[in-house]
């Protein structure tokens, strides 16, 4: 079982195909994990986009449900996931790379663009998630279901604080605005259109992101051939020579 070992966390991944490689974040949030590629929630898969030419990885999170575990405690946020992340790519050798991430994968994004953007030769962001008014004082129930099914279960008081770390700044919550327009990296740009992915938040990233491609409609029928096929020439054109 292909697993690395950071700080107390042990990451679950898998590879497919060569070539350059594209390192992938699933959607669901927090339960972020490879199976969720197979179901409906994931209109592109990127084993099956991709893995003909490129090397793609793909991704457990930590305390997903899946094969990944770490410890949750009160200083853990957006650059404790990224620190895996950049773990994940030392042990492969890898020193740049496309990212694609869908839902909670567009702030896995952000956070690796601020820490070490270098590495990012281009994103493709699927419907980001992000914050429209104020953080609401309660958690949400799938927050709090989540927190329950780990072994053993965090403390109240370190869910609270978890909880701020990752969604008590808003806008794209592991990134704020003026950092958004400071990106210099090519990015597609795959809008939201619902609750969980406000429509409004990805209109402002295309706006915001001064080197980026943007596609309202994607996940279905015609669009999602569209979008497939933008996808692919977009990390072709980025792909660097």
């Amino acid at each position: 079982m292909p697993t690395i070992q950071n700080n107390g966390a042990t990451i679950y991944y898998e590879e497919y195909g060569s070539g350059f490689p594209i390192l992938t974040f699933a959607p669901a949030g927090l339960l972020s994990k490879i199976s969720v590629w197979d179901g409906a929630m994931a209109p592109l898969k990127p084993v099956a986009e991709w893995a003909a030419n490129y090397r793609v990885i793909i991704m457990d999170q930590r305390n997903a449900g899946g094969r990944s575990h770490a410890p949750v405690t009160a200083q853990d946020g957006w650059h404790s996931y990224a620190s895996d992340h950049l773990a994940l790519l030392d042990h492969l050798k890898i020193n740049s790379c496309h990212l694609f991430g869908q839902c909670i994968g567009g702030s896995f994004i952000f956070s690796l663009l601020k820490m070490q953007p270098q590495r990012v030769a281009s994103a493709i962001i699927a419907q980001p998630i992000g914050r429209i008014g104020p953080l609401k004082p309660e958690r949400p129930a799938r927050f709090i279901e989540w927190a329950k099914n780990l072994t053993p279960p965090p403390s109240d008081a370190v869910q609270e604080a978890f909880y701020q770390n990752l969604y008590g700044a808003g806008f794209v919550y592991s990134a704020d605005r003026a950092f958004v327009g400071s990106v210099k990296t090519p990015c597609l740009l795959l809008a939201g259109n619902d609750d969980a992915h406000p429509r409004p938040i990805s209109d402002e990233c295309s706006k915001l992101l001064p080197h980026a491609e943007y596609l309202l409609e994607w996940k279905a029928g015609e669009p999602l051939a569209v979008a497939q096929a933008k996808c692919k020439s977009f990390l072709a054109q980025n792909t660097p020579r």
